[in-house]
Parts: structure tokens; C-alpha cells; sequence
């Protein structure tokens, strides 16, 4: 594929933005829909936009044509929402801690420590909680979730100390994305958070500018992080759901027929990512020590308290009044 620049992107926009307004089944020329990711194409998300593509082709013979955008290509994290929700955007796939930022509520869906297991993840996500929070996203910031999928457990790496319990973490600059949800858990350990867009993180950590990350095991080895971080510590601090956004007013734009065609796509390359994840998740400890680095698990306890002591009292105002101990009861 060839890699597109934001400069070329925003010259194709008003092609795009023609094709969209056409009413109707029948279009001279297909619909397309411009989908972004921060993930390599090397990643299960990336490669379920294409699967998801290829079955949105098919079984619209053609109307609607889904051009993936792997790899950070038109931005950062915050640039491809902020584009999705200006229209300049049809679709980026993102954590919700990230669509946190433009609506405050959704970040809790990937605070540390609020989910217990994939099982408890799977019944808050088929629950009216999602619509709820769906409407305020419409309502608020016109964009539309349409498709949810498991990125992973998130652990820490490090390149410079092993790291045995959270009293090491003190000091240690910990590269974190661009929320407060993240920079509270880091501070939370006695580390110094350091946000920075996913796309930077490899150059940065071979240069020292930060001592480690946190990941999924799957990003960390689809990103090649075993080859600039020695340790990996399985913290186990948050468990990700990512969300499929796409721009309100084009959504809207597509013929009912058209919208249930993509849904059902998504949803069906979603199951394949999910346990395309799983699988990897259950080998890549494996992987990545046969790659070089050394594997330890502390105490995960005593990373947990710090994180459960500060932030959901921080943030209650921000996600609301309840909405924690509502997740936990599910």
C-alpha cells in the first residue's frame, strides 16, 4: 500500500465528501471511506480494517470502497479523532481513554484496574452503558462508535532496570499516550509520566529519552520493542477495549441497507481480531523472551493499591458520580 501524507489526505477529502452526500443505493462512483489507525499494518487492528474492507466490498458490490490507514499516517492519536469528529475523517479505530478527551465519560472504559476479567469487559461493553455513552458522543461531539475490540492487557516494559516491585518505579520516566487517565495511574506509582504519540515511541525509548512503555504483549512485539527494551514486567494494569469511530453526519449520509453491511463487517473482523489477540497474548511471553528480553512478574498487589487509592476518587467528577462502582457491579 502506499503510504498517504495528511497533505494528500486532505486533497482527496472533497472527493470523498461528494461521493458521501450522493443519496440513494445507486452511486456512479463508490463511496469511500477513509479509516485510520496508530497501529503497524503488522498489528490485528489494522488487518481487521482491511478484512472488514474486503467483506464491505463484497457485499456491497462495490458502492462502498474502505481505504485503510495504518501506522499513524494521518497523525497523532488526538489528530485522526480530532479529524473524525471535524468530518475531515470518516473513521479511526482508538482506545477510549483517548475519545476521554472530547467526552469525558468514555475514558472510564479503560481506567487501570477497573475491569476484572475479559468476561466482565465482554458484559459491560452488551450492556445499555455503551448506548448511553454512545449518545453522548453523538449528541456532544457528532461521532458515532460502531464497532468495539480487544486490544489486550497492558504491561510495563523497561529498557535500562528490571523492575520488581512499585517501589522502582519511582523516578522512572514512563512513556504514556496522551490522557490524564494514564499520567495519574504513572504518578500514582511514583514514576514520571511522559505522554507521547505512539508513532514517536520507538525512536525515543533507543534514545533513552524515556526508560520504558506500556502495552499490550501483541503491540509490544508488532512494534519491535523487544529490540530497545530488555525487561518485561507483567503488571497486568489495564485491560483494553478499542473503539471504531466514525464521523455523525456521514454516517448518517449512508443508506440504512449500506450502514448494516459495514456494522456487520466490522463486528465480524472484530471477532477475528479479539481472538487473534488472545492467541497471541497466550504465546508472546514466550516470544519475547526467546527475543531477548527477561521476564518478570512482581507484585501486582502493591501496584494496584496506589492506583485504586487516587484515581477514581480524581476522576468521579469527570466520569460521574457513580459510574465506577456501577462498572464493577456488572
Amino acid at each position: 500500500m502506499k503510504k498517504q501524507t495528511r497533505r494528500d489526505f486532505l486533497a482527496a477529502t472533497a472527493a470523498g465528501a461528494t461521493a458521501i452526500a450522493a443519496p440513494g443505493i445507486l452511486r456512479a462512483e463508490p463511496l469511500v471511506l477513509r479509516w485510520a489507525d496508530g497501529q503497524p499494518a503488522s498489528h490485528p487492528s489494522p488487518q481487521s480494517a482491511v478484512k472488514a474492507a474486503a467483506e464491505i466490498k463484497e457485499k456491497t458490490g462495490g458502492r462502498i470502497d474502505v481505504q485503510s490507514f495504518p501506522n499513524g499516517q494521518l497523525g497523532s492519536s488526538r489528530d485522526m479523532v480530532e479529524s473524525v469528529a471535524s468530518g475531515a475523517l470518516t473513521m479511526v479505530t482508538e482506545g477510549a481513554a483517548q475519545l476521554g478527551q472530547f467526552v469525558p465519560q468514555i475514558s472510564i472504559i479503560e481506567a487501570p484496574y477497573i475491569w476484572k476479567d475479559a468476561a466482565h469487559v465482554t458484559r459491560a461493553l452488551k450492556s445499555p452503558l455503551m448506548d448511553e455513552l454512545n449518545q453522548v458522543l453523538v449528541a456532544k461531539r457528532g461521532m458515532r462508535m460502531i464497532g468495539v475490540n480487544y486490544y489486550g492487557v497492558r504491561h510495563l516494559t523497561s529498557g535500562r532496570k528490571p523492575i520488581h516491585s512499585v517501589e522502582d518505579m519511582k523516578g522512572f520516566k514512563l512513556r504514556v499516550p496522551e490522557v490524564d487517565t494514564f499520567r495519574a495511574m504513572a504518578e500514582a506509582w511514583g514514576a514520571r509520566p511522559t505522554p507521547l504519540n505512539f508513532s514517536e515511541l520507538y525512536l525515543a525509548l533507543s534514545q533513552g529519552a524515556v526508560d520504558g512503555q506500556e502495552n499490550p504483549l501483541p503491540t509490544i512485539a508488532s512494534a519491535k520493542l523487544a529490540e530497545v527494551q530488555k525487561y518485561l514486567v507483567l503488571t497486568a494494569h489495564i485491560i483494553t477495549p478499542r473503539l471504531v469511530i466514525v464521523n455523525e453526519a456521514a454516517w448518517q449520509k449512508i443508506p440504512q441497507a449500506d450502514r448494516d453491511i459495514v456494522v456487520a463487517a466490522i463486528d465480524k473482523a472484530a471477532a477475528w481480531q479479539d481472538q487473534e489477540i488472545l492467541d497471541q497474548e497466550k504465546g508472546l511471553v514466550d516470544g519475547l523472551t526467546k527475543a531477548g528480553m527477561s521476564v518478570s512478574t512482581p507484585d501486582n498487589e502493591a501496584f494496584r493499591k496506589p492506583v485504586l487509592a487516587s484515581v477514581p476518587a480524581k476522576f468521579e467528577s469527570k466520569w460521574g458520580k457513580g459510574l465506577w462502582d456501577r462498572i464493577q457491579a456488572l
